[in-house]
């Protein structure tokens, strides 16, 4: 017994060392084939309008679906987490990604092409990216900002790379095969869903508890029954019904979380209405550099530039942010970071020459670098880590709607004005506000909170972070964090 309890410790906490280190280098790359695919969209861009006579806001719609699909598919994908584990869940994400691309080299519309290439990749997308970013929550405690910003450095190799080859297969064989031999590389995913072990629990964990819901849905059932009414009963059935739906959207939607953590709703609101924006340069820079007269390959090129910086930019960021200096204080450098790419819009309208979009590429890139590196740790900083998946839900699915509407519409826009400076003062509006709002608010939650400790008495249990109001739910020491039940074995 003695043998068997010491084995379950044994693999129950692999935290920081050994296999660890696999599971980050599985999500660099996963990170670059998932959220990293959707910058070279741009470069097809010009080719599937000519190719579909479509408008600027019609082709828009394409990697709008898949963007906003790769963000807003969090609470399916934490079902599927929780029921069959990130492992089988990155590697379905990667069966997808390939299908749809493969799917979308024989689109006869662009409407067929919102389907396969921006609905069923963008779903296979959103399944191996989530699903990669809860696991190495588990494997990484005590380096785990530097383990997120190294991982997003796979969305800048991400960037660096796929422009760049998107560009030299458009040339040599069109779309139509880039999009096929595509479909051959996303599968990779699969290869870093089966690095990803799962994290065995210690043997004699008890099981999750009952939320409070379920048990006051349990006694309300039983309350009906012990007066007479039979469990069959078509109105208790209904009632059921109802009270498990209600479980379901609180268990995976956060919505409980959303209500009662202000620094949670703060930041998710904030970064839904920043989505508006922040997507906006990378659907439309390379379209914008041609159409002002720059070469084809000198475009591609641009977001590659992007991409290249953020390769060393993220490491530092994180390195950074991690020090405990800034323990508390990471919004902070968020929001500078976003305030930064907003005012770097501005580059783009005073001129479209490749020289001065080139300027505009290496200060984006920094500042994009500093949004990469942090958005995720933000959020486990406002939130507990038992709960992040949950809140991860939340967090994307409704930043997936700003993301969906931002480029078309902002295409609808370009179309009316025939001017494409209008997606950079878009952009820098939503990014703008977003930061003054989240910075504003933060403040705020700070000094209340500050005015709160100085008239009450300490707690016994106070937040870890200054602006962050996590409520407090009692667990049994016995219990082992629910959260590493979401990576089960297959």
């Amino acid at each position: 017994m003695a043998q068997g309890g010491a084995a379950g410790r044994g693999t129950a906490k692999p935290q920081d060392r050994g296999w660890a280190w696999m599971v980050l280098l599985a999500a660099v790359v996963l990170q670059g084939l998932t959220l990293g695919f959707p910058c070279c969209i741009g470069v097809f861009f010009t080719d599937l309008q000519h190719e579909f006579q479509a408008s600027n806001s019609e082709t828009s719609w394409f990697p709008s679906i898949m963007v906003a699909v790769l963000h807003g598919g969090g609470p399916l994908c934490s079902i599927l987490v929780k029921r069959f584990g990130c492992r089988f869940v990155v590697m379905l994400g990667g069966l997808l990604s390939g299908l749809g691309m493969v799917s979308s080299s024989f689109c006869r519309s662009i409407s067929q092409l919102y389907l396969t290439a921006g609905f069923i990749t963008g779903l296979g997308s959103c399944f191996s990216f989530q699903a990669g970013v809860t696991v190495l929550g588990y494997y990484f405690v005590r380096w785990q900002t530097l383990a997120n910003a190294v991982a997003s450095t796979g969305v800048s190799l991400g960037f660096t790379l796929w422009p760049l080859l998107s560009q030299y297969l458009l040339d040599e064989m069109g779309w139509r095969n880039t999009f096929l031999i595509f479909g051959g590389i996303l599968l990779n995913s699969c290869v870093c869903g089966a690095i990803m072990r799962p994290i065995q629990l210690a043997s004699g964990s008890l099981p999750q508890s009952a939320k409070p819901g379920e048990e006051a849905g349990s006694r309300a059932e039983e309350a009906q029954v012990s007066n007479g009414a039979s469990p069959h009963h078509p109105a208790l059935q209904q009632h059921t019904r109802r009270t498990t739906c209600f479980q379901v959207l609180q268990k995976y939607l956060a919505f409980d979380i959303f209500c009662q953590n202000k620094g949670y709703q703060i930041y998710t609101i904030g970064v839904t209405w920043m989505m508006m924006g922040f997507a906006l340069p990378h659907v439309y820079l390379v379209p914008y550099a041609i159409h002002s007269g720059v070469e084809e390959r000198k475009a591609a090129l641009l977001i590659s530039i992007i991409g290249l910086i953020n390769i060393f930019i993220r490491p530092l960021t994180g390195l950074l942010s991690g020090h405990r200096v800034f323990t508390g204080r990471r919004i902070y450098l968020f929001t500078l970071a976003v305030l930064l790419c907003g005012l770097s819009n501005f580059i783009c309208v005073i001129s479209a020459e490749f020289s001065v979009l080139i300027l505009y590429c290496v200060i984006l890139s920094i500042a994009m670098s500093g949004v990469g590196a942090l958005t995720f740790q933000v959020l486990m900083d406002v939130v507990e880590m038992d709960k992040f998946s949950n809140a991860l839900g939340l967090f994307t699915i409704l930043e997936s709607i700003t993301l969906l509407l931002g480029p078309p519409l902002t295409g609808l826009l370009v179309d009316i004005t025939s001017d494409f400076r209008y997606v950079f003062y878009n952009s820098s509006f939503f990014l703008l506000s977003a930061a003054l709002f989240m910075g504003l608010s933060f403040c705020a939650l700070e000094k209340k909170n500050k005015l709160r400790e100085a008239s009450k008495a300490p707690l016994d249990n106070p937040s870890r972070y200054q602006y962050s109001e996590m409520p407090t739910e009692p667990q049994a020491e016995s219990e082992s964090p629910p959260a590493v039940m979401y990576i089960t074995s297959i």
